[in-house]
């Protein structure tokens, strides 16, 4: 039997690397964990769900602070002022206490990191900066990475992507953001609430491309309320830059008259692709799909006895918390247990305000498998929403109409985020509209308009 310097190798050290790291070590398996930054948490942490959450809640406190939204409480607040610098310097102390966390987490838990960029050689053996390493398994978690827009140069100064745009060091005066969907409404969320005007470009006829259709309609109704300019069915034809100053050419995507924009800053996010570059997977004979994704079965298994893959450089949603999730199943299917991960069950959240959250089908995709019941719930009928003056949103649940078994929930709310685990936790248990609907709340809640929303599924809501 040939000996191995490690009975796992992960490669990347984002949500589902390190976590695939940790659970594998847990289980006696020696692992080691290939990574070049500097730090440990991937994109995620560094530079993407965590310093973007610490940005969107320190301006969403400095538009409150600074545009009378707490006087109506009797706060009254008057000369706040927004010091960049030091809302950049508390996202950076965030990200460290993190980063820095799992590094005590690995040290904690006997995983060796490797630094340096992860080669293959063969199919167990790695070169990793300047060592060589072999592993009996070794599973790729390497993320992805922006999708560039062709013949647009991003210089992260005037056109920046999303890494830039948490780093901006002022506020711009017109902000162009080129893509409507997660990433770019939050980016554009941060700079409209510091004092920006937002214009937001977006290809297809709605942003927020997948969610249900009612859901994209409604958010794009209150982010133009909030002020956001939004060009839907809008297609960017080149961006240029002189000095500190961009112009943007768009013209309608069915064709028509071109216009341009003036910006001085244009941020580029039209998605992210799989990280596969440096990698040599031909060495290894890893085969990627028709997206540049690693082809896996439902085992997280690749074509490669041997090798695996999870996260973002595999199929599925490019979500955080499905990374993690894959993580602790492919080092229990590695380990010999059984490791699933349930893809219908995965919820998105939008961190805008309100906050965009979704599990399951929309409408239009729960339709095309056949007859459905609707039931909604605004909380403008929500007793703690109206004394909060949170009203924005509604919940949405979508149940098929012969077994009530519920397909899809959908929440516009302050705390659609949070509330959102609950209906898909009640989804992975096979719940019907009824269960939640009978299901006591605790009053007064915002997660009274979830129980409100499964009882207008049964045609019998108390308080609309």
């Amino acid at each position: 039997m040939a000996e191995y310097d490690y009975d796992v190798l992960v490669i990347g050290a984002g949500p589902g690397g390190y976590v695939a790291a940790i659970r594998a070590a847990q289980l006696g398996l020696k692992t080691a964990c290939a990574e070049s930054r500097d730090t440990l948490g991937g994109t995620c942490l560094n530079v993407g769900c965590i310093p973007s959450k610490a940005l969107l809640h320190a301006s969403e406190l400095f538009e409150e602070a600074s545009h009378g939204a707490l006087a109506k409480f009797g706060v009254e607040i008057e000369g706040a002022k927004l010091n960049l610098d030091q809302m950049h310097a508390e996202k950076a102390k965030a990200v460290g206490e993190l980063t820095g966390g799992i590094e005590y987490l690995f040290k904690k838990n006997k995983v060796t990191w490797l630094k340096g960029k992860a080669a293959f050689q063969d199919s167990s053996t790695v070169k990793v900066g300047d060592q060589t390493v072999t592993a009996r398994d070794i599973v790729i978690a390497t993320g992805s990475v922006v999708t560039p827009l062709p013949g647009v140069e991003i210089d992260q100064k005037v056109v920046v992507d999303s890494t830039g745009a948490l780093a901006l060091p002022k506020v711009p005066e017109h902000l162009v953001v080129i893509g409507g969907g997660v990433i770019g409404l939050e980016l554009g969320s941060v700079w409209r609430r510091l004092g920006a005007k937002v214009t937001v470009v977006e290809y297809l006829d709605q942003i927020l491309p997948g969610f249900d259709g009612e859901v994209r309609k409604e958010s794009a109704k209150l982010f133009k309320k909030q002020g956001m300019e939004l060009k839907t069915s809008t297609k960017v034809t080149g961006v240029t830059v002189e000095g500190d100053r961009a112009t943007v050419s768009v013209e309608p995507a069915a064709g028509g008259a071109a216009e341009t924009l003036s910006a001085d800053a244009v941020l580029v996010a039209i998605g992210r692709k799989p990280n596969t570059d440096g990698l040599n997977l031909e060495a290894a004979g890893v085969k990627l799909n028709g997206r540049g994704q690693v082809e896996i079965d439902h085992d997280f298994a690749t074509n490669v006895d041997g090798i695996w893959a999870i996260g973002d450089v595999a199929p599925g949603l490019m979500l955080a918390h499905k990374a993690e999730d894959e993580g602790v199943a492919v080092a229990e299917n590695i380990a010999g247990q059984t490791g699933i991960v349930n893809h219908d069950v995965i919820p998105s959240v939008v961190y805008t305000m309100p906050e965009i959250a979704g599990v399951g089908l929309s409408e239009e995709a729960a339709k095309e498998r056949g007859e459905v019941k609707v039931g909604k719930f605004p909380f403008m009928a929500n007793s703690r929403a109206k004394t909060n003056r949170d009203t924005d949103g509604f919940v949405k649940v979508i149940a098929d109409a012969k077994t009530d078994r519920v397909l899809g929930v959908w929440i516009i709310s302050s705390l659609a985020g949070t509330m959102i685990a609950q209906a898909a936790q009640a989804m992975e248990f096979g719940a019907t509209s009824e269960d939640i609907a009978y299901t006591c709340h605790a009053h007064p809640t915002h997660a009274e308009a979830l129980k409100e929303a499964a009882m207008a599924v049964q045609g019998k809501p108390i308080h609309i």
